[in-house]
C-alpha cells in the first residue's frame, strides 16, 4: 500500500512525536485492521502552509507513481491570514484534482479531512472564538462541496477538534496544535473512510 498525506502542520504533526502524527497512527490502525505491508506514508506538509504553498511543495517534492490512498487537509492558514474564501475554493479544487491524479484518477481513494477549529485552543484565548468557528465552518463548507463535486471521500474531524475547549489533554504543549491523543480520535473518524477507500 502506498499512502500520500498532503497538508500543513496538522499533517506533519507539529509539537508531537513522529509516531503520533495522524498519518502514522492511521497506517498503524490499517495494519491492525488487516491491511498488510502498510508503509510509512509519504508526507508533503509544512507548518504554516496555505493552499498555494502546498501546491508549490508538491511541485518541489514531485511524488511519483500511483498511491492507493491520499489524504488532503489544508486551509487553516488561509483562514488565519484572512484570505478570501473564493480563492480557497479555487486553489483547494485544484489541489483535490491533483490528489485524485496521484490516486490514479480514482476519487474514491482520496479523503478530504476537514479543518480543525484552532479557536478552542489556549492560543486563541484572547480572540473571538465564535468568529473563528464561523470562519472554519465556512472554509469546511467549501471543501465539503468540492469533495462532493469531485467524488472524493471526506472525514469530518472538526467536531472532535472542538472537544479541546474542555479537555486540555487534547492540545499539545505549544497550546495550539493537537496532541497525540487528539490525533488518535481523528484517526477513529478517518479509519472507516480509509478502509473503504482501500476496498474501492
Amino acid at each position: 500500500m502506498r499512502y500520500l498525506a498532503l497538508g500543513d502542520s496538522y499533517t506533519i504533526g507539529e509539537a508531537v512525536l513522529e509516531a503520533e502524527r495522524f498519518p502514522l497512527q492511521l497506517v498503524q490502525r490499517l495494519g491492525e485492521a488487516g491491511h498488510a505491508n502498510a508503509p510509512t506514508p509519504l508526507i508533503i506538509a509544512t507548518t504554516g502552509w496555505t493552499t498555494d504553498e502546498l501546491s508549490a511543495g508538491i511541485d518541489g517534492a514531485a511524488p511519483a507513481g500511483r498511491f492507493d490512498l491520499v489524504t488532503l487537509l489544508i486551509g487553516v492558514n488561509n483562514q488565519y491570514r484572512g484570505w478570501p474564501l473564493e480563492e480557497y475554493r479555487r486553489e483547494f479544487a485544484g489541489l483535490l484534482r491533483r490528489a485524485i491524479g496521484f490516486a490514479g484518477g480514482e476519487p474514491g481513494r482520496v479523503i478530504v479531512v476537514s479543518i480543525p477549529d484552532w479557536g478552542v485552543t489556549p492560543f486563541a484565548a484572547d480572540r473571538d472564538r465564535r468568529a473563528i468557528a464561523a470562519d472554519i465552518d465556512a472554509f469546511n463548507a467549501v471543501n465539503t462541496e468540492e469533495a462532493r463535486r469531485q467524488g472524493a471521500r471526506r472525514a469530518d474531524i472538526t467536531p472532535i477538534s472542538r472537544l479541546a475547549l474542555d479537555q486540555p489533554e487534547l492540545t499539545a504543549s505549544d497550546g495550539l496544535h493537537p496532541s497525540g491523543e487528539m490525533y488518535r480520535l481523528w484517526v477513529e473518524r478517518i479509519l472507516p473512510e480509509a478502509r473503504a477507500a482501500l476496498r474501492s
